[in-house]
């Protein structure tokens, strides 16, 4: 990941980075407590968002909404992506909702 904005960059109240996945790659199941913007530049993803299942290629946008069970899993070429979030945003595991990280990208 390669972060663009962020508030250890100068202060944004958003955090914008770019991601990039290998093939088939297939990222946690987890929760954040903030929307989360993805657009889509390359490739194409899986997107697993409350038990309902969609793909994303270039050019898509998806809104994850705050506090919705996510997974994303790469497709046959990978994808990249850039992803937007309100700073100081927290991220947790199923099962694990006393455990919340502030992802670097996003501090």
């Amino acid at each position: 990941m390669t972060t663009f904005a962020s508030p250890t960059l100068g202060g944004a109240r958003s955090s914008v980075w770019r991601t990039e996945v290998e093939p088939g790659v297939k990222g946690p199941v987890h929760v954040f407590d903030a929307e989360q913007i993805w657009t889509f530049l390359d490739g194409e993803a899986t997107i697993e968002l409350d038990g309902e299942t969609s793909t994303a290629g270039p050019g898509d946008t998806a809104v994850l909404p705050a506090h919705t069970t996510r997974r994303l899993t790469a497709g046959p070429q990978g994808y990249t992506a850039i992803v937007t979030a309100p700073a100081g945003a927290h991220a947790w595991t199923l099962g694990d909702a006393d455990n919340k990280i502030t992802p670097p990208w996003i501090a």
